[in-house]
């Protein structure tokens, strides 16, 4: 392959700002005289390492050692040859390269014909757009409120109904069957080779540079078999998990904004109503999930060194599109940026609400998001009613393995407590169920959970359990409170105060074996009488009965019989106490879903009022 010449390339070099061609993939910052820094395009960081010189045409990563200037930059980014990156710089300011053969330049093959050839194909399907045969296409884009000036600002074209037009249209310019095969612009058939895109709106997808690497084709005519959008297949130049529709047009106002937002949306057109609305960052994936990959693209551009960027999904909450970006955001390497979902009115998508009520109705979706995960878990919550206790542990146990996936430390801890106001329950019971999922995997929570000193159930069969016993319960405060107020009330109940002992067992309690041994003691029918301890051992069900039988046997910790029972009933308010708490937490979500004004809203604070009276109460008792 001839030579560029030396003075050319150093030319080249001289010409171009480095700041420009890095600035383009990643977004850069000033780090003192002569010197800029952002995110480091060759490994994962979150801090900024990567360093560049403009006056010397160079960088450098502090992170990972990568160094060089901008060919050398170039070709770790594209994957190009030495003489690619040169002929692509000098095309980009116009400089015409000379060889040392003397001879014109070369036709080379590789990465840069396939950049050619997807160029050439925009230009052609620019030009179709404006044929009588492009109608349908046309009056499509116009029926979305896309008039001339946006299909040009967007690079749409249309592809012509024919098997061949743009195979011959680009063979005549020089490019190879081979190399348009290679582009994925067309398909090889058993009767050879024809036009991938036919009789179709066709919108360019570029790389951040702004270079076409792609398309994806909207069907337009009903004798059309095949899907309703197609894309370009993968090529060396077209990865769809690492590509972003109209990130190009985008980057510099996801740079330059204070919040640095990023708005993502489903389709070419919605990023188009975006953009012309004025939510100039909108961007879209091209026919995949939105990923990891896309992630580390976007945290280059964002430049997002601190949390202050924001990631606004208008994905509806029952779309797949949805689901993937949040487990995204759950992986080791997401971005600092805080991420929201943004619905539009009656779940209409940006196209359809800018042609419904105007750009204004678009702008304002940024005003309704709502945090990411806070919009999972309101979407998991609808699923229940909440207004009973079935409904509430229903909705917690589908809830928290969203919570348990946050794997920030400093944000799980708020989920807790807004998950735990949304139910209307102890933020204690929430944080509890949020950590046994977090401990054995979303998987297992998506089945009915097993409490932990809970042994398998029976089937019917009779066939034997592992017993319960006091070692194997856990060593919490609210486990410790139940087994010492069970020991006490087994051992002494028959001395306690009735009334009072029947309201402490009225509750159910939150360890499963000793909520068993509670449910026999609170049924038996007299404590008082001689014998109803070993009828209410006996009536625990398996396999907590031997727990039973531990909780009566183990000495109750007291100096003398009266101490004991003193203890007893201390224990015995104490859980009274946790039950009118847990109680007003219930009634604090509630009254957040009834009208204030209403019978029940005035009911629930009456309540409130009686419970603040019963604790002060006890509590002087």
């Amino acid at each position: 392959m001839p030579r560029i010449r030396q003075a050319d390339v150093d030319e080249v070099k001289a010409r171009t700002n480095i700041a420009d061609i890095v600035g383009e993939r990643v977004a850069l910052k000033s780090a003192g005289v002569g010197s800029l820094k952002g995110l480091c395009p060759f490994h994962d960081e979150k801090s900024p390492s990567f360093h560049v010189r403009p006056q010397v045409g160079y960088y450098h990563c502090f992170g990972c050692g990568e160094s060089g200037d901008v060919y050398s930059f170039l070709r770790e980014m594209d994957h190009v040859s030495f003489t690619e990156a040169v002929e692509r710089l000098a095309g980009r300011i116009g400089y015409t390269l000379h060889y040392e053969d003397g001879g014109a330049a070369p036709e080379t093959s590789g990465r840069t014909r396939l950049y050619a050839a997807n160029s050439a194909a925009a230009e052609f399907f620019r030009s179709q757009l404006l044929t009588a045969d492009a109608e349908a296409g046309r009056r499509f884009l116009g029926e979305r409120g896309f008039d001339a000036g946006a299909a040009a600002h967007f690079g749409v074209g249309f592809a012509p109904r024919g098997w061949d037009g743009m195979l011959k249209a680009l063979t005549a310019q020089g490019f190879t069957r081979e190399e348009l095969l290679t582009a994925g612009l067309v398909s090889q058939g058993q009767r050879g080779v024809y036009d991938r895109f036919r009789g179709r709106l066709v919108w360019p997808i570029r790389d951040v540079s702004g270079q076409t690497i792609g398309f994806g084709a909207r069907k337009l005519f009903d004798d059309d078999q095949g899907p309703k959008y197609l894309n370009t297949p993968e090529t060396p130049i077209y990865k769809k998990a690492q590509v972003l529709y109209g990130l190009d047009l985008a980057k510099r106002d996801i740079s330059r904004g204070d919040p640095r937002r990023v708005v993502v949306v489903e389709g070419y057109t919605d990023v188009m109503a975006c953009h012309l609305a004025g939510l100039t960052t909108a961007i879209a994936t091209c026919g995949t999930a939105f990923g990891t990959d896309h992630i580390k693209v976007l945290r280059r551009v964002m430049g997002d060194d601190n949390a202050s960027g924001e990631v606004v999904f208008t994905f509806d909450g029952d779309e797949a599109g949805q689901k993937a970006a949040l487990r995204a955001f759950t992986e080791d390497d997401r971005f600092n940026a805080q991420t929201f979902v943004a619905v539009a009115p009656d779940g209409l998508d940006p196209c359809d609400l800018r042609l419904q009520r105007g750009d204004a109705a678009v702008r304002s979706l940024m005003d309704s998001k709502q945090p990411m995960f806070e919009f999972a878990i309101d979407r998991k919550l609808g699923g229940f009613d909440l207004s009973t206790v079935e409904g509430r542990v229903g909705a917690l146990r589908a809830a928290a393995p969203i919570v348990a996936e946050i794997r920030d430390q400093l944000l799980r801890p708020g989920y807790e407590r807004v998950l735990a106001r949304r139910l209307g329950m102890d933020p204690t019971e929430v944080r509890n169920e949020v950590e046994r999922v977090a401990r054995h995997g979303s998987s297992s929570a998506r089945q009915e959970p097993q409490r932990r000193d809970e042994a398998p159930s029976s089937d019917g069969s009779g066939q034997s359990f592992a017993p319960v016993t006091l070692a194997s319960l856990p060593r919490t405060a609210d486990v410790a409170v139940e087994r010492d107020a069970l020991m006490g009330v087994l051992q002494y109940g028959h001395q306690l105060d009735q009334a009072l002992l029947a309201r402490a067992l009225a509750g159910p309690f939150r360890t499963a074996g000793l909520d068993a041994v509670r449910e026999a003691v609170a049924s038996a029918p007299d404590r008082t009488r001689a014998g109803w301890v070993t009828e209410a051992v006996n009536a625990v069900r398996e396999p907590y009965r031997s727990l039973a039988g531990e909780l009566l046997m183990t000495p109750f910790p007291a100096r003398d019989e009266a101490g004991a029972v003193a203890s007893a009933t201390d224990l015995a308010r104490r859980l009274i106490m946790r039950a009118l708490e847990h109680e007003k937490q219930e009634l604090l979500g509630a009254v957040q879903r009834v009208p204030a004004d209403s019978d029940g809203g005035r009911a629930l604070r009456m309540r409130l009022r009686d419970i603040d009276v019963e604790r002060q109460r006890f509590a002087e008792s």
